[in-house]
């Protein structure tokens, strides 16, 4: 997985950032799939999910 820094960031185009942020939301979505199915991995979940795709919405 490439690393970006600062200058990389500001040089994105739209096609770049929608990209990497619909790879980011997948990975999140992964990553919550594969928390433990207790009380407090499903808060911890939910929220990271609803955190994670709002960045499509502020877009």
């Amino acid at each position: 997985m490439k690393r970006f820094s600062i200058s990389d960031l500001k040089a994105m185009d739209e096609a770049t950032f929608k990209l990497r942020t619909k790879t980011f939301v997948l990975r999140t979505v992964r990553l919550v799939d594969s928390l433990p199915a207790t009380s407090a991995g499903q808060v911890i979940g939910r929220q990271l999910l609803r955190s994670s795709t709002s960045i499509g919405a502020n877009y």
